[in-house]
């Protein structure tokens, strides 16, 4: 696994390190209430880190790429997590209790 090289970080950590640590600090949030899409968002993260990223594309290897189909899996599936738990609470507040020892006079 290759290490990021960028003078801004420390020039051992690995690229996935530095990722989750960029994506964590970035303002996602801010954008998203400013009625940003999730697609723009990750394209304009993209855009601010171009020259960090282009570093680790230059000695991506193997190692690197089966990394990257790990994250992805995961990430796929903390999404379908998150869909499930959305789910649950939707139904959940929609559920109304009915109280059958109380008597209509």
């Amino acid at each position: 696994m290759r290490k990021i090289i960028n003078k801004k970080y420390n020039n051992n950590e690995p690229w996935f390190q530095w990722l989750t640590r960029e994506l964590n600090s970035n303002e996602a949030f801010q954008d998203f209430t400013s009625s940003k899409n999730p697609e723009d968002v990750a394209e304009d993260f993209i855009s601010h880190n171009s020259i960090a990223i282009s570093e680790i594309f230059k000695n991506f290897d193997a190692e690197d790429k089966d990394i990257l189909d790990q994250f992805l899996k995961l990430t796929e599936c903390e999404w379908h997590v998150f869909r499930i738990l959305e789910k649950q609470i939707a139904l959940r507040n929609k559920i109304r209790y009915v109280d059958f020892k109380k008597r209509k006079k």
